[in-house]
């Protein structure tokens, strides 16, 4: 595969992996937490990589085709934010100081990785990457089949996002670890985040269908 086509769609998926958005703010509620960050990280990964294979088995090809399709994911997904966000303001905010003495169960971290697939499987930035950009950086003409370069290419985006959210989530426990207050300040910051993010994407979607 032609190295340009790899580090141009690198450069363009790594800017749009650092910029803050719901994986960020969901990346830092985890750090937060008193429990491990692998599962939430982790399931921010497993979502991408089933879009991944989808696209390259052709469904991305599916929902760039028909706006309607990826309306209904991009309405899934703000809905799914609204969710989380409300959850988040309406839970009980605990510093971490107090959380790393209970016990993790099982079911927590299912859960937790569970939200984080959800996060991303539906986060209209991580679909725009990979359904619209990833094909544009794919030819027909190479050593490689289209589906192969589309592979590699989204595992090139799952590596990316790997790095930065584990480094957000790590970032945000250990810079709050020690600050009691800033850890619930940071907590509800992130659920309105994530509330703000899924309100725009709902007005989007309302004032293109109007």
């Amino acid at each position: 595969m032609d190295p340009a086509l790899v580090f141009g769609f690198w450069g363009v998926a790594a800017l749009l992996v650092c910029t803050p958005g719901a994986d960020w703010a969901y990346a830092v509620t985890a750090g937060l937490g008193g429990r491990t960050l692998l599962p939430s990280i982790g399931g921010i990964l497993f979502g991408y990589l089933v879009v991944v294979i989808a696209v390259a088995v052709g469904l991305g090809a599916l929902v760039a085709a028909n706006p309607v399709l990826l309306d209904v994911l991009t309405v899934g997904g703000a809905l799914y934010l609204l969710w989380l966000g409300i959850s988040g303001l309406t839970r009980s905010a605990t510093p971490i100081a107090a959380q790393t003495g209970t016990a993790t169960g099982g079911s927590s971290s299912v859960a937790s990785f569970l939200r984080g697939a959800g996060v991303s499987g539906f986060n209209p930035k991580g679909l725009l990457v990979l359904v619209a950009l990833v094909p544009q950086f794919t030819t027909a003409h190479g050593g490689w089949a289209p589906a192969a370069q589309m592979l590699m290419l989204g595992g090139l985006f799952v590596a990316t996002c790997a790095v930065v959210y584990l480094t957000v989530a790590v970032l945000a426990r250990r810079l709050l670890a020690a600050r009691p207050r800033g850890t619930v300040v940071m907590a509800r910051v992130s659920a309105i985040a994530m509330t703000l993010i899924g309100v725009a994407l709902l007005a989007e979607r309302v004032a293109q269908a109007f």
